[in-house]
C-alpha cells in the first residue's frame, strides 16, 4: 500500500496519516486541538507531538477552549512542570491566549469552523503533488489566514503553522497522488 513518504515506519505516524491527516474536520474542539498542537510543534517534529498527544489532552483538559480560556498563572506553573508535554512558557501562554481568541471568533461567526473554512469556500483544496518535495511549507492563502489570525490576537500562528493546520484538518489535500488516501479524502 502506497503512502505519503513522510510517514516513515513509525506506528503513530502511520495511524495518524491513515485515519486523520487531510480528512475534512468540522469539530470545534478538534479544530482547537490542532491549532494548539501545531503551535506546540514549532521547531519540533510532528512525531514528538503525536507521541505526547494523550499527555497534552490530559494537561489541557481535552482541549476545551472554554476551560483553557479561564486558565490562570497557577495553570501555567502546573503546565511548565508537566514532563509529558512541551514545557515552553511562550507556547503554553499562546495556547491560553488562543483559547480566548478562539471563543471570540466563535462569538463573531457562530463557529470557528465557519470562520476558518470560509477561506477555502467550505471545500478542501485538492492538490496533485507527486512527491514530498513539491508540497509547500506555506502558501499565499496560509499567509492571508495567518495575517487574519494575528490581527485577531492569536499567537504562534505563522504561515507555516497555519498551512500545517490546513493540512491536518483537511482544508487542503496534500496526500501525494500515489498515496492510497489521496482519493479517499
Amino acid at each position: 500500500m502506497d503512502r505519503c513518504a513522510w510517514t516513515g515506519a513509525n506506528e503513530s505516524m502511520l495511524a495518524y496519516h491513515d485515519t486523520e491527516w487531510g480528512v475534512p474536520l468540522h469539530d470545534e474542539q478538534k479544530l482547537f486541538e490542532f491549532l494548539v498542537l501545531e503551535g506546540m510543534q514549532a521547531g519540533l517534529s510532528w512525531s514528538t507531538i503525536l507521541n505526547k498527544r494523550q499527555n497534552f489532552r490530559a494537561a489541557f483538559h481535552n482541549f476545551d477552549p472554554q476551560r483553557i480560556a479561564r486558565y490562570t498563572a497557577r495553570d501555567v506553573k502546573r503546565l511548565l512542570i508537566d514532563p509529558g508535554i512541551i514545557r515552553n512558557r511562550l507556547k503554553i501562554e499562546a495556547a491560553i491566549n488562543n483559547a480566548r481568541r478562539f471563543l471570540e471568533v466563535q462569538n463573531e461567526f457562530g463557529l470557528f469552523d465557519t470562520y476558518i473554512w470560509r477561506f477555502v469556500e467550505g471545500r478542501p483544496i485538492r492538490n496533485g503533488f507527486k512527491s514530498l518535495s513539491e508540497i509547500p511549507a506555506k502558501t499565499p492563502l496560509s499567509d492571508a489566514i495567518s495575517k487574519d489570525l494575528k490581527q485577531r490576537g492569536f499567537k504562534f500562528v505563522g504561515s507555516t503553522i497555519v498551512y500545517a493546520h490546513m493540512q491536518a484538518t483537511g482544508m487542503v489535500n496534500d496526500h501525494t497522488v500515489d498515496c492510497f488516501r489521496y482519493d479517499e479524502v
